[in-house]
């Protein structure tokens, strides 16, 4: 891109967009729900302090409360069991929170079929048209799930077997934390892993692979489909909670425009 100075220049004349690829974050926000007995997540919500009143006349403020994993979010390694002496989301070096990211679309093949599987095979098929994943980088996985983002039924897709939506196969998602470099894997459902990752062996391949290596999550994306296959650039924000296993975010892409 040049020097910062031209990045900045190209930034005010749009000839880079800066897409945003996160979700309102609200109350109707959809959030994971986990069967008994297991501890569940707060919904997101804004508790009013002051709205121009004799609570405060001139400003107006919120109180929040919600879990660290809802909306878009970043999960840190301490997420999970097998990155426990791994990074909590402090502590996630600044220089690993922007990076170059890949898409790989595969919008009609969960458009058939909601729990389909990325399998290694799709991801070196990917490899042989766009090129390599990128070191120091994100894959973000594009399934169209996003178009259901406020419909949290719709976006669970549950029935009485569980929640059917797209993922990464138990072979691929151990590839992608032991075959690859990637800083870490982004999608646009509640977390990384299918609905039905649950009754995967192992359970929940993507947050045990991938977390376990030091490696990081972004979940509940929007706005794939505007990027390129290859060549954006993702600015990750989680807030630096001291001892927190992740955290609502803010995601940015950068694109280059050339008309």
């Amino acid at each position: 891109m040049g020097s910062l100075d031209d990045v900045a220049a190209r930034l005010v004349d749009g000839t880079i967009e800066v897409i945003d690829l996160t979700a309102p974050l609200h109350a109707d926000t959809p959030i994971l729900a986990l069967p008994e007995p297991f501890g569940q997540t707060e919904p997101f919500r804004l508790h009013e302090i002051s709205r121009y009143d004799e609570r405060g006349p001139a400003w107006y403020w919120n109180n929040i409360t919600t879990g660290e994993h809802t909306g878009t979010h970043f999960d840190a390694p301490v997420h999970w069991v097998t990155g426990q002496d791994g990074d909590d989301v402090a502590t996630v070096p600044p220089s690993r929170l922007v990076g170059p990211a890949v898409v790989l679309d595969v919008t009609d093949r969960v458009a058939e079929d909601p729990d389909f599987l990325l399998e290694v095979d799709d991801v070196h098929a990917w490899e042989a048209e766009h090129g390599p994943l990128p070191a120091r980088g994100w894959l973000l996985y594009r399934t169209g799930w996003d178009a259901r983002g406020e419909d949290p039924a719709a976006f669970a897709n549950a029935d009485d077997d569980g929640p059917h939506t797209p993922g990464i196969s138990v072979a691929c998602a151990r590839y992608l934390a032991e075959e690859t470099e990637l800083l870490g894997l982004g999608v646009e459902t509640v977390g990384t892993d299918a609905g039905a990752a649950a009754g995967f062996d192992p359970p929940f391949p993507c947050h045990g692979f991938l977390l376990g290596a030091g490696r990081y999550g972004l979940t509940q994306l929007r706005n794939l489909g505007r990027l390129p296959a290859r060549g954006a650039v993702v600015v990750a924000a989680p807030l630096p909670i001291v001892g927190g296993s992740g955290s609502p975010a803010r995601v940015l892409a950068l694109v280059e425009r050339t008309s």
